[in-house]
């Protein structure tokens, strides 16, 4: 069990009836409860399940899914028909329930006791008909839900609903997310902006403006043996290119970026975010406390704490990277906010590297980061700057973005595979080089075919298994582009999914 979901729990409601009489469903229970245990003592699941028994009746599902709802503790809910359950007993409960759903077709004994088996056995797992009879109930209602096929003791069986936990447990933390927005989005963007209302409506999380004289005043409150400690520490935890002297330019550099963090970490606990964006072009008057340049050294300590951050305003990234991190709490390959920043053509090699100014978080690092201090000549101050200099680690990951068509939120996942780059003796930044799958020419153009974003979520962790049951918690498009992609039907794809949406919008 995961620590960090230690406070969660998903509810396993069993549904039965009382037809064939109390004794049958004391055995249905019994069932349960063995099924429970051997789940949470899988090692597998990262959220513990907590049996809630029975439901025989209307007036007891709509109890149960009641108090799901009001249980803050409760992140979903996993329903199995292990007899026949009548459907219509469903209806008024699923109308209420407000937690993601799980439907397990599974069934409390694995094979067919050949010899054994009498009417008895038969009406008493009936999960290959009571499961059919809730899953048409389901999708009569058109209700959202993950289903999970296959025997509760199996391995995979038990990772699908691990995957769900983890997406129910990141969309649990995003309904009271707060965004803090230090400056505007950077003049003229489209693809980073968004409507923040409906954004909180589907999404859960909500964004706030604020003024960066504000953070400033936070600046101002910082004390210089704190930021001392702070330089100390950034001198055990990194290469450094710096010395440990106060008398020069280097060393200077990085106490303002010590400095700029300590503000940037108060000011976020004072107002309870959980991630926040920066801009370039907003680093506080020169007439009072500023940033000397942008906080990315910050951004990407921030980052690897699970801080969600986004990039010239970019506050849907900075949601979505704060959900990453957030399911993907206890594993071990990291995850970070990138930009597309120039291609490399090189026939099967073809690839984009990955960077930004200076904000990648260092989760992805392949080795020991090196902090080291360099001229910016971008935005409102041109000055030497402070980040963490590495190269992400080989191997294939996910990339996910979520851009606002207008009358919709659409996902766009791309696998990828991360390469080893040359090396960039010129370019003293954190960096990643990928092949978008299955390939470049597919990858680039199916991403931006759908209207991706030059921003991402990128983890080496995820699936595109993750994100399909982030969509369908939230009720939105998701497009994956990966090796069984093409780009005719992938075009097709986002024209039958455009008649979908318009469809739905004007009947509803």
């Amino acid at each position: 069990m995961e620590k960090a979901f230690e406070n969660f729990e998903v509810w396993f409601i069993t549904g039965a009836q009382l037809l064939y009489g109390g004794e049958a469903v004391a055995q249905v229970d019994g069932h349960s409860k063995e099924m429970v245990d051997g789940l949470n003592n899988s090692g597998r699941l990262p959220v513990k399940v907590v049996y809630k028994g029975t439901a025989n009746s209307s007036k007891e599902v709509s109890e149960l899914f009641a108090a799901a709802n009001n249980e803050k503790k409760c992140i979903g809910v996993i329903t199995w028909m292990h007899t026949f359950s009548p459907a219509k007993m469903w209806i008024h409960g699923l109308q209420i329930l407000h937690k993601p759903l799980l439907h397990l077709h599974t069934q409390f004994n694995d094979e067919i006791p050949w010899d054994s088996i009498d009417m008895d056995f038969m009406n008493l797992n009936q999960s290959a008909h009571g499961d059919r009879e809730f899953g048409h109930i389901i999708a009569r209602m058109r209700i959202r839900r993950k289903l999970v096929v296959g025997y509760w003791k199996d391995a995979k069986t038990q990772d699908h609903i691990a995957v769900w936990e983890r997406v129910c447990a990141a969309w649990a933390d995003a309904q009271d997310m707060l965004i803090i927005r230090f400056g505007d989005q950077m003049n003229n963007v489209a693809v980073t902006d968004g409507d923040k209302v409906a954004a909180e409506q589907v999404l859960g999380y909500h964004v706030d403006y604020c003024p960066t004289s504000e953070l400033m005043e936070y600046h101002r409150q910082v004390k210089d043996e704190d930021v001392k400690a702070l330089v100390d520490e950034y001198r055990q935890l990194y290469e450094c290119d710096f010395e440990d002297d106060c008398r020069t330019e280097k060393y200077n550099v990085v106490w303002n970026a010590a400095k700029a963090e300590l503000a940037l970490r108060a000011i976020l606990k004072a107002k309870g975010a959980k991630g926040f964006t920066t801009n370039f072009d907003d680093l506080g008057q020169t007439d009072g406390s500023f940033f000397d340049q942008i906080p990315g050294l910050a951004s990407q300590r921030l980052m690897a704490e699970g801080y969600g951050f986004g990039a010239e305003g970019d506050w849907k990234s900075a949601a979505l990277y704060r959900t990453v991190w957030f399911m993907t709490q206890g594993m071990k390959n990291g995850c970070s906010f990138l930009e597309d920043y120039t291609l490399n053509f090189n026939g099967e090699q073809s690839s984009i590297l990955q960077s930004h100014m200076l904000e990648v978080s260092p989760l992805i690092a392949a080795s020991k980061p090196r902090l080291e201090v360099h001229f910016l000549g971008i935005g409102v101050r041109k000055a030497e700057t402070a980040r963490l200099v590495f190269t992400s680690k080989v191997g294939n990951g996910v990339t996910a973005t979520v851009v606002d068509m207008g009358n919709r939120f659409r996902m766009i996942v791309n696998d990828v595979k991360c390469i080893e780059p040359k090396p960039l003796p010129k370019l003293p930044v954190a960096s990643a080089l990928w092949i978008p799958q299955p390939n470049f020419e597919v990858g680039a153009g199916c991403w931006i075919y759908a209207g991706g974003t030059h921003h991402s979520c990128f983890s080496y962790d995820l699936t595109d298994e993750y994100w399909q049951d982030y969509a369908e918690i939230a009720g939105i498009e998701a497009v994956f582009i990966n090796e069984n992609t093409k780009v005719d039907d992938f075009r097709k794809e986002l024209r039958f999914n455009e008649v979908y949406y318009m469809l739905n919008k004007a009947l509803n």
